[in-house]
């Protein structure tokens, strides 16, 4: 196995990550227009040809980037492989981070499969939410 990355690309979002997230139960995946760029400012790992798993950064106006909406491909079924790749993938989005001069690097999760990988990879554990709160302002 030979995991690659690459940005993400003006189709990927109609061509793979809608239904990645619908495969994983959204009833409504995240809209491209909330993405960064548009639904391209993020990466994609792939094993091959076959990707594997996908995220995006959030760059703010403060030291504090977001590493947000990371999704994996469900009907890759070689766990091991998956795991490292989302390793790979939340490793190389903090190190983007890095990179453009952030401090901290922030992501909110609702999956102890993932939580557990962002620990693996050096992230802590900060509050627990009960909630989270979205209001959209207009069509």
């Amino acid at each position: 196995m030979k995991l690659n990355i690459r940005p993400i690309k003006e189709n990927d979002y109609d061509d793979t990550l809608v239904g990645w997230w619908k495969d994983w139960g959204w009833d409504t995946p995240p809209d491209k227009s909330i993405l960064p760029l548009n639904g391209t400012g993020g990466i994609i790992v792939s094993d091959g040809n076959i990707d594997i798993c996908a995220g995006f950064l959030y760059k703010t106006n403060s030291k504090l980037a977001w590493v947000e909406w990371i999704v994996s491909n469900k009907q890759y079924k070689e766990r091991k492989n998956r795991k490292l790749a989302l390793e790979l993938l939340i490793k190389s989005l903090t190190m983007m981070a890095s990179s453009l001069g952030y401090k901290y690097c922030y992501s909110l999760i609702d999956s102890d499969f993932l939580n557990s990988t962002f620990e693996n990879v050096g992230y802590k554990v900060g509050a627990s939410y009960n909630k989270e709160m979205i209001k959209k302002l207009w069509e």
